[in-house]
């Protein structure tokens, strides 16, 4: 019962401190502080060479790293298990009515057809679930019939729902940082409709992330190239270090929001990561200590991906619309410092190697909240894990 009180205050303090900070910073709540969604209220410091050098030269780091893991001590792993066979496993029938579905919803989300104009304000969240029931579908062909939907269907509601909560999460904590993000077509819907709307939105975020991540676990060469590699395990003073590290980062981020903004997105990795392992609880970073990097790693690439698609069709809402879009869910950014080299016309190419953390953040939200209301967190599919060389070493998710 401790460790779970430990856990519920460190969580809270996620959202107390950087409020703490914030107040300190602006003698008061923070410009645009409770308007939802999101809105510009401020205009960011402009570009700094500096910050960018920086921030290219991590960006690089992490290229490497992932690209080519055996510089960083990892080791080629054998795979003695083959794939499971999908050859005679046939799309689900979820996976057929997904794909009409997403173009219907693609082509009135860009087109403005005036027949269609009634439906575009309504298109995101048919769109994205389509999307995430189409990938769930190609998990379960390549995976001999076995994937989310069709193992786990309770599973994915509550993926759903913690979805919602946890962006909201961020949506709170951009308040701090001053709309790093935010939504200029906020009087489409009424106060109210813009809470019930965008809460069907959020439920997206994370069932979409875990489906990439099943889909990219089907891949064995993929899933055990990050296998074996450096063992680092953590001790009581370095995760005591990396927690009050993650208070005095979630505070400083209230009072220096253009410098710290990208701590958003950074805070929560050594706060609750740390509050897990000091209490003896699985944490995102448990199987490092065995050489296992791959579940943390996969987590972060399918959220880069995913990260591609929500910007793709964020792009096309402007694009096809004459640079004047309507919809409701359309966002656009206002980072400090990094505002170049852009991929589609909003996002900073610097902005997807935030991705990587955002991945892990969710997941590390999606554990906080089994251990709290107590439930299987565990998402890895049945079939996957008899096939895994190294699933006798270690276990991937909480149990």
């Amino acid at each position: 019962m401790k460790k779970i009180v430990f856990l519920i205050i460190t969580f809270l303090s996620i959202f107390i401190l950087p409020l703490i900070g914030s107040i300190i910073k602006w003698d008061g709540l923070p410009p645009g502080y409770g308007l939802f969604p999101s809105q510009k209220v401020l205009e960011p410091p402009g570009f700094s060479l500096s910050f960018f050098v920086v921030g290219c030269t991590i960006a690089l780091f992490l290229a490497v790293f992932l690209i080519f893991p055996r510089l960083f001590g990892f080791s080629k792993v054998k795979i003695h298990a083959q794939h499971p066979s999908s050859a005679n496993t046939k799309f689900p029938l979820w996976f057929w009515i997904a794909i009409p579905v997403l173009l219907f919803c693609w082509l009135v989300m860009w087109s403005q057809l005036p027949v269609f104009k009634f439906f575009e304000a309504y298109t995101f969240v048919p769109l994205w679930w389509s999307f995430i029931f189409l990938l769930d579908g190609i998990v379960y062909k390549r995976n001999s019939g076995v994937s989310l939907i069709s193992s786990k269907p309770r599973l994915l509601q509550l993926l759903a729902i913690v979805s919602c909560f946890s962006w909201f999460a961020f949506e709170y904590l951009n308040y701090f940082v001053v709309s790093n993000w935010y939504y200029p077509n906020k009087d489409v819907f009424s106060n109210f409709g813009n809470i019930f709307w965008f809460s069907l939105s959020y439920t997206t975020v994370l069932p979409a992330i875990v489906e990439w991540y099943l889909l990219l676990k089907t891949f064995p060469k993929l899933n055990e190239r990050y296998s074996s590699g450096p063992r680092i395990s953590l001790n009581k003073p370095v995760m005591i270090t990396l927690y009050v590290l993650g208070l005095v980062l979630a505070v400083a981020m209230g009072y220096f929001p253009h410098q710290l903004f990208f701590v958003l997105w950074l805070a929560l990795v050594p706060l609750l990561s740390a509050a897990m392992g000091l209490s003896g609880l699985w944490n995102p970073f448990t199987s490092i200590r065995e050489g296992n990097w791959s579940p943390i790693l996969l987590i972060a690439i399918a959220t880069v991906l995913n990260g591609f698609f929500w910007e793709l069709w964020n792009y096309g809402i402007e694009y096809f619309n004459g640079g004047a879009p309507t919809n409701p869910n359309y966002w656009k950014y206002s980072v400090p410092y990094l505002d170049k080299l852009h991929v589609f016309s909003e996002m900073p190419f610097l902005g997807y190697y935030g991705y990587l953390f955002f991945g892990v953040n969710c997941w590390i939200i999606w554990l906080t909240a089994a251990y709290i209301f107590k439930f299987d967190a565990n998402f890895e599919l049945p079939a996957r894990e008899k096939q895994s060389v190294r699933s006798d070493r270690h276990d991937y998710f909480l149990r």
